[in-house]
């Protein structure tokens, strides 16, 4: 009797917390179901009609303009005027958002690539001068590698603005002589640095911090696979312990 009660006091316990439990207000919430009708509005229609100028992502009036892309691939126009005030306005977009890893001129080697971030993509390699004006957009928009998107801080008009001085970067250093107006001189860098009273060093080639880091095994730049990369630098040797 004594190990009866203890047992039955033990079991309606359960039983207690079980039905506790079993509530059914999530099961029986106040819901819409899809395409019935509702007397909480006045139109009697459970789904709401859209938001006026509502796009769907498979309706926009210009996709390229908005992806880069045409037909699946990286197309190579410019969809907005090319003007000094694009040119402007992407250069000072580019400025603020891009030079931190790129640059101002745009080798990659940006201030936080200086102090140990890794290495940014460089603008002026033979393999960056020949893609499509569409891929930087499509980078910009969904990002590429340890970069991140800037589709939030860049409006479309803006990305294809910093696409097209990112252009007018390349060409500033990968000129030709045939692209120089008839009738104008060409200078020497070197010759302006000295004229302009520069450092001595001020033209001379671009060269990465050593403490930029690649955060790989073998401390190069290993690229993306299916990309095709340079050459890696052989690593420099560590130096030896002096003999006592």
């Amino acid at each position: 009797m004594q190990f009866t009660r203890p047992m039955t006091a033990l079991v309606a316990m359960g039983a207690m917390l079980a039905l506790a439990g079993c509530r059914q207000d999530m099961h029986d919430q106040p819901k819409f179901f899809p395409q019935r009708g509702t007397s909480f509005y006045g139109d009697g229609r459970s789904v709401r009609p859209q938001v006026d100028n509502t796009v769907s992502r498979d309706q926009m009036q210009d996709a390229y303009f908005s992806t880069g892309m045409m037909d699946g691939k990286e197309g190579d126009g410019l969809p907005i005027p090319l003007t000094k005030d694009t040119i402007a306005r992407g250069q000072e977009r580019y400025n603020v958002y891009c030079t931190p890893c790129h640059s101002r001129v745009g080798n990659g080697e940006g201030m936080i690539v200086q102090r140990g971030y890794r290495p940014a993509g460089d603008f002026h390699t033979e393999r960056m001068r020949n893609l499509p004006l569409g891929h930087f957009f499509a980078v910009m928009t969904n990002g590429y590698g340890a970069m991140p998107d800037y589709k939030a801080q860049l409006t479309p008009q803006d990305r294809w603005a910093v696409a097209a001085y990112i252009r007018a970067l390349q060409l500033s250093q990968n000129a030709k002589p045939s692209d120089v107006p008839s009738g104008e001189q060409v200078k020497n860098l070197h010759e302006i640095a000295k004229e302009k009273g520069m450092p001595d060093d001020f033209a001379k080639s671009w060269e990465l911090p050593k403490t930029a880091v690649y955060g790989t095994p073998n401390g190069q730049d290993n690229g993306i696979p299916g990309q095709p990369t340079a050459a890696a630098k052989p690593a420099a040797p560590a130096t030896a312990p002096a003999a006592k």
